[in-house]
C-alpha cells in the first residue's frame, strides 16, 4: 500500500531553511576556528574516529567546505535527496567522535540525533510530485 501524504510545500522550505542552518554556521566554524575545531577532536573520547579517516586538520577544511557548499543547495532546494546524504555523511563521523562518549554533553549528541532525523526526512521523502497545497 502507498499512501501519498500531502505536505504544505511551505513546511517543506521552512525545514529546508532551518535545517541548512547548523551546517551553515558550522561550516564557518570549521574553516574561521580550525585549530579550535581540531583540538575538539584531539580532547575527544573518539578521536580515533577522526584519525582513521587522515589527518584532522584536513577533514576539519574539508568537512567545513562541503558543509558549506551542501548546507547552501540544502537552503535553495538543490537536489535535496543527494544533499541530505551527503550532510547526514559528514554529520555521522563527527557524532561518532566529538559527541558520543561525552556523558556531560548529551544535549548536543542528541542534537545531532534530531539533525540526522531531519536529513532522513528528505532523504527518504521525494517532493518532486508534490502538488502545490
Amino acid at each position: 500500500m502507498n499512501t501519498k501524504i500531502l505536505v504544505s510545500r511551505r513546511s517543506i522550505q521552512v525545514l529546508r531553511g532551518m535545517l541548512s542552518g547548523i551546517f551553515l554556521v558550522a561550516s564557518f566554524n570549521h574553516l574561521l576556528n580550525l585549530e579550535k575545531t581540531v583540538n575538539r577532536i584531539d580532547q575527544a573520547n573518539f578521536k580515533g574516529i577522526a584519525y582513521f579517516f587522515g589527518n584532522p586538520e584536513l577533514l576539519v577544511m574539508i568537512s567545513g567546505i562541503v558543509m558549506l557548499i551542501a548546507g547552501v543547495a540544502l537552503l535553495l532546494g538543490f537536489k535535496t535527496r543527494w544533499t541530505a546524504a551527503v550532510l547526514l555523511a559528514i554529520l555521522i563521523p563527527i557524532t561518532l567522535t566529538v559527541q558520543v562518549g561525552q556523558i556531560t554533553t548529551l544535549g548536543p549528541l542528541f542534537k545531532n540525533v534530531a539533525i540526522s532525523g531531519g536529513l532522513l526526512f528528505f532523504i527518504l521523502n521525494d517532493f518532486k510530485d508534490q502538488q502545490k497545497t
